[in-house]
This record gives C-alpha cells, structure tokens and sequence, in this order.
C-alpha cells in the first residue's frame, strides 16, 4: 500500500491531507495518480466508497499553478445536486492550504445568483449538467481556459437522460484538452461516448462492479409484504447501539413517503427522507442531520443516494431488493467506507426472489439468511402495487376495485344530481309531457289545436 508522503506533493496540498488523517491511497488513488499526472485520457472504473473523488483531484490539484481566476480550468460533472456540494465541500478540505476558488453549480436554486457567482472568477466549477448547459446557453460560463474535465457517476447521469447536455458541453470545450471519467458500470451508451469524445484513454479498474467487498458483512431476510418488512424493520431499530447510524433504501418515492408514515410514532425524531419530491434545501438540511448523526434514521431512494460519502454508517437496510442487481453493489457501498467494517440487510419477498438470486450470482456469493423472529407480526396489510388485479373478462383494460379505501365517502347530497338536460327542457316535459326542442315551435301549435 502507497503512501501519500511518498508522492512528492507539495507543501500545502500535503498539509490538507495530513489535518484530514489520510496517510494510505486506496487501490483506485494509487493507480488513477500517474496516470492523470501524464495527461491521458483516463476511463476509471471502481465501486462507490473507494475514494475516487481523491482519486482524480489529487493529480489535478498536484498541477495545477496559481493563477488569478477568470473562468473555470477544471470542471468536475456529477449527476445530482447533492454529490454537488459534496464534492465542493472534499476538494476544499483537500486545499484547505492552497488559494483556490472552488464553486458548485445546481438546478432548483436561483440562476441570477449562480451567474454572480461565476462571474467573479472560478479555478475549480462543479456542476450537474442540466443547470451547466443552461449557463453556457445564457453566456455565463466560459469553458475556453478549461483543460481537464471529470465527468464523475457517469452511468448515473445517462441514466438520468443527461447525454443531450453531456453532448453540448463537450462541444463547447476546448479541443486539446484531458477527458477523465469514473463510473462503476461499462454499458454500451458509455462505450459510444468515449469513442466520440475520448482519445486513446488509458483504463484504471478497481474493485470492478458485482466484486463482493470483503469489509461488508451481507445478511438477508425473507418477508411476506412490505408492511411485514416495516414491522421488521421497526423491530431492529429497537436496539440503537447496534443500528446506531440506518441508511435504509425505498424502491421508490412513494415507498420512502409510506415508510416514514409507518415508522413515525415510533421513531418521528430519528427519521431524515430524501427523494426527488422534496426541495433541496429540505434534502441538504436531511443529509446534514444524517451525517451529523442527529437522524439516526435516513430513509432514501437510489438516485438521491447514488455517490454520497456517508460517515459512519453502521447498517444499510435494502427494504426492497432492486430489479437491477448491479443497484444493490451501490446501495450497500453506503457502508463500509475507505475499507471500515460495515453491514447491510436485504428484505426480500417471494416475487423479488428472482431478483436475489441474480445479485448472488453478479457476486458468485450467498447471502446468508435469518430466520425470520416469531416476535414480528406478519401483517395482512397489502400495499396498492401488493394487491391483486382484478379485470373485467369483456374489458381488460378496465380494473375493478376489490374495495372501497378507508378514505372513501359517499357523495353529499348536493353532488348527487344528475344531467336533466336543462331547465328548458324540463319545463316543456312537465307542459308536454314530452321534452321538445327548444326551435320546434310548429309542434307546439299544433299541440295546442
């Protein structure tokens, strides 16, 4: 294992690494150094928690001189606002001793001041590249001076449907320039990027996608629905010097919503939620509480999650177990950072045991399973998504309600009327005895004679 003293960095960037405890470079650091120190073209493929943000900015910051800033000489792309602030947050603790200007830019927040921002000169711009696009477009960013580019999470951000703004601020850049990207997964769509983009990259992979990490212990349970899983889970959060610090995973917003419903009376005080629903002030106020450790409870989804350094987590709790087995290698990278022990829990039900088998097989590894405690209630409560289908045998498209929710009410009186056709035609019908048009005045006459 390589030290950083044995690196010949200079005085100041050695200080900020010093005041932060690092002394060891994980595997990903040692091998990304030389390489981003040349000037190739790198493509780095490693799992979430091996220091890659160290990784490529250290090489950077190694280089880069002292100049008064203007515009931006290293761009750094992450696909969410919170690996926004997360990233500008590390690379000013690692140049903590150097004068440095380091600015994170982000969709959900006011554009006037971000452009405020950038005009009053920037070494180092992080940025998603939704709200990066949108100030090129207006002129703000210049990227002209900028000659190394990190595109971090990479398959997150296509994910997202990021490649139309990726595209653009690739052809804004300047043509002689260093291409560094890092992602834990190699698909086709990231493979025809850097054809299109990349020249001659040399590939750093460590610790690829699917590696079981040997400093994670992995244990499961199988459930009968989620309400069970709920119960469970409420269950071992009873014990908070074991689950001291939870990261638990919802399959989707409104599995983050109903979990926190569920889990409320019991542990309102120690619950935080991020997902895309909430605002990005109350996301960042969630994920301070979390780290800080005033929420021993963080209830998430993948991609708000996806990339964050969390510290100290004790366990993270998969409440679903995700369709994509290469998911479930980021979520329990939660824990278990920079080679700390950690654990994770999977809750599986009978439908999603095809989906554990498939992460067994991506990491040639068992899961061990527990019995389930006979203390837990089994609950008979199903979840919309849980309940059975029922269709019309004539019309399949239309589904039947088995019942009516306990929200359900009946109309008030005044909302039970129903289409007469109009006062007009009422009245005639009451005349007539049957309704006439309001033109058909010949018919009437002749009613008369």
């Amino acid at each position: 294992m390589k030290l950083f003293e044995d690196l010949n960095l200079s005085t100041p960037l050695r200080n900020g690494l010093t005041d932060l405890g690092f002394t060891e470079m994980t595997p990903i650091q040692e091998q990304a150094f030389p390489v981003i120190l040349s000037g190739r073209d790198m493509i780095g493929i490693a799992q979430t928690g091996t220091g890659k943000t160290l990784g490529y900015m250290l090489p950077l910051l190694h280089e880069l001189k002292y100049a008064t800033p203007l515009d931006p000489r290293i761009l750094v792309l992450v696909p969410t606002r919170e690996l926004v602030v997360q990233v500008v947050e590390q690379i000013e603790s690692y140049a903590s001793y150097i004068n440095l200007k380091v600015l994170g830019i982000y969709g959900g927040t006011n554009i006037n001041t971000q452009k405020r921002a950038v005009a009053g000169g920037v070494d180092v711009l992080v940025a998603t590249p939704g709200r990066l696009y949108d100030l090129i477009i207006a002129q703000t960013v210049k990227l002209k001076t900028c000659k190394k580019v990190v595109i971090d999470e990479v398959d997150v951000m296509l994910d997202l449907g990021f490649r139309f703004q990726l595209t653009n601020i690739f052809d804004h850049l300047p043509k002689k320039r260093q291409n560094i990207m890092f992602s834990a997964t190699m698909t086709d769509q990231i493979e025809d990027f850097i054809k299109e983009y990349f020249y001659n990259p040399d590939k750093v992979s460590v610790a690829v996608s699917g590696t079981r990490l040997e400093n994670i212990e992995q244990t499961c349970y199988a459930v009968e629905n989620f309400y069970t899983k709920a119960n469970l889970l409420k269950h071992l959060l009873k014990d908070p010097e074991e689950f001291s610090k939870v990261l638990v995973f919802a399959g989707n917003k409104k599995s983050a919503d109903r979990l926190q419903e569920e889990l409320l009376e019991e542990y309102g005080d120690e619950i935080a939620v991020i997902h895309s629903n909430k605002t990005q002030n109350y996301r960042l106020r969630s994920i301070e509480l979390f780290d800080s450790g005033e929420r021993r409870i963080l209830i998430a989804t993948d991609v708000m999650a996806r990339g964050l350094d969390l510290d100290k987590v004790s366990h993270v709790i998969n409440m679903d177990t995700p369709a994509f087995a290469e998911n479930y290698m980021h979520r329990i990278g939660r824990s278990g950072r920079a080679q700390e022990k950690g654990k994770t829990i999977l809750f599986y039900t009978e439908k999603e045991k095809e989906h554990k088998i498939a992460i067994e097989q991506l990491m040639d590894y068992q899961i061990p399973e527990i019995t389930f405690p006979d203390e837990v209630e089994i609950s008979k409560r199903k979840t919309p998504e849980e309940k059975p289908v029922v269709r019309e045998l004539n019309n399949p498209h239309k589904i039947i309600e088995e019942e009516r929710g306990a929200s359900f009410h009946e109309k008030k009186e005044k909302n039970q009327k129903t289409n007469q056709g109009g006062s007009y035609r009422r009245e005639i019908a009451k005349k007539y005895k049957k309704p006439k048009t309001r033109g058909d005045k010949n018919a009437n006459r002749r009613k008369k004679r």
